[in-house]
């Protein structure tokens, strides 16, 4: 057996000598799931801390980080549609309306060619109207073609995104809870479509343009914690200062959401001992067993999760990478395991399920309600999203100087002396700055316009 951060990585497949290299080539991933957990052992609650951003207060009691108008696609055979709807909004032209962040599409390539109400419409569904709810979202427009089986009409029955239009663009209702929807095939084709969605923007930016930032606690932050382009270096840097900043919101009465199930393979023990109940540790290994079983139908293993880059920057087993990466979620208890992209209430550290794939784990995360996202890299990620802005956090100074346009944060300096808890609270200073309106290197880049992709289990029938 092979161990790193005091838990076993791997075991050896040749005799290896002192000072030779441990890699993939002489070393293999071993792990296997406990059947199920009796008793788990949560750590005593952390002293309460009081801190506080300012940020955009929403009707239902939501607070958000950013404050974007979202065009929404409910079919890919609209996305263009939206695109081009939001490219006229040019930053010239946005300066109209000074309190709003901007004005994006989130488009995908399904909703259609799916079983009506099966698993795939419901993902694809619950994540569009977790964007269209979201806080840092002040007013959104829902664009269909009109043959798709995600229909308006199911949004609305699942989920209240009630259309305020029916056809020809006719005003159904002018209460507040309707959400504007139009219908490409009853409006006439794309162009009248366009048309149409760019009068209704307007009168959606002058909406959300009313709404100021204010000062509120700190316990409003939901914290989407991330990893991506990981090196042998996240693990001892990045991820455990990433860690700090979730015990810190979570003092605040704040939420951190850890996910990529895959990637909490060989470490999900750590998870379990420190769940809130055996029913919460029990979920999380219910969630990792259907992984397997998932993975397996198409002849792979979760230990083909580290990629190419991984390995070149000093990665193993997907066991080394899963307990680097579990260090991103603190040290506080688990108190929930939940699906993709649902709406997160519960305070605390709370792990989503999601694929290791950095985009679809992300937007799971903001479909749940995330307004903030931390995010660390050791080989490079460039990652941003809409509406949530994303803080990027290099695991070492090369990186961080390399690629000085893209981070935000620098954690290298734990290796040359700064400790873990003067790196999570000097990010943690960084978060709450960028809650209440500082740029991310993302946004300062305009990132964030293609990053929407949702994650669906289901045949394209």
């Amino acid at each position: 057996p092979v161990f790193k951060y005091g838990q076993r990585i791997g075991r050896a497949t040749t005799r290896i000598i002192p000072g030779e290299h441990v890699h993939s080539h002489n070393l293999t991933d071993q792990h296997s799931l406990a059947l199920s957990v009796e008793t788990t052992s949560p750590p005593p609650q952390l002293a309460p801390r009081q801190a506080g951003f300012r940020g955009y207060v929403r009707p239902d009691g939501s607070v958000g980080t950013r404050n974007y108008v979202a065009l929404l696609s409910t079919v890919n055979c609209s996305a263009t549609v939206c695109h081009h709807v939001a490219r006229r909004f040019t930053p010239e032209r946005l300066s109209r309306w000074p309190n709003v962040d901007g004005v994006f599409a989130a488009t995908h390539s399904t909703g259609c060619a799916l079983q009506f109400g099966g698993r795939k419409h419901q993902m694809i569904a619950a994540t569009l109207a977790g964007y269209a709810k979201h806080p840092n979202v002040g007013a959104r427009l829902v664009v269909g073609l009109g043959c798709e089986q995600n229909t308006p009409g199911f949004l609305a029955e699942h989920h209240g995104l009630v259309p305020l239009f029916g056809p020809q663009g006719k005003r159904l209702d002018k209460g507040h809870a309707r959400v504007p929807t139009l219908i490409m095939q009853s409006e006439g084709g794309s162009q009248a479509t366009i048309a149409a969605a760019e009068r209704e923007v307007e009168r959606l930016l002058d909406q959300a343009n009313e709404a100021t930032r204010v000062e509120v606690d700190a316990s409003h932050l939901k914290l989407a914690v991330e990893c991506g382009g990981s090196d042998g270096y996240s693990g001892i840097t990045a991820n455990p200062a990433i860690g700090a900043v979730s015990d810190r919101v979570i003092a605040c009465g704040g939420t951190a959401i850890l996910s990529e199930t895959t990637e909490l393979f060989g470490a999900e023990h750590l998870l379990c001992e420190r769940s809130r109940s055996p029913e919460v540790a029990n979920k999380l290994l219910e969630r990792l067993r259907w992984w397997q079983e998932h993975v397996n139908h198409y002849g792979g293993r979760l230990d083909h999760n580290p990629s190419v880059g991984n390995k070149a920057g000093g990665l193993t087993t997907i066991t080394e990478k899963s307990l680097g990466a579990v260090s991103k979620g603190g040290q506080t208890a688990l108190q929930s395991v939940v699906d993709y992209a649902e709406p997160i209430d519960s305070r605390g550290l709370v792990v989503m399920d999601t694929p290791g794939f950095d985009p679809s784990s992300v937007t799971g995360k903001v479909a749940g309600g995330a307004n903030l996202v931390l995010f660390s890299t050791g080989r490079g990620s460039c990652f941003g999203c809409k509406p949530t802005p994303v803080i990027k956090v290099a695991s070492n100074t090369d990186l961080f100087e390399s690629m000085r346009d893209d981070m935000d944060l620098n954690a290298g300096d734990v290796l040359t002396g700064t400790t873990i808890e003067e790196a999570g609270e000097e990010f943690f200073q960084h978060v709450l700055r960028v809650a209440s309106g500082e740029k991310t290197a993302s946004e300062r880049n305009g990132f964030g316009d293609y990053e929407f992709v949702p994650w669906t289990v289901g045949p394209t029938l």
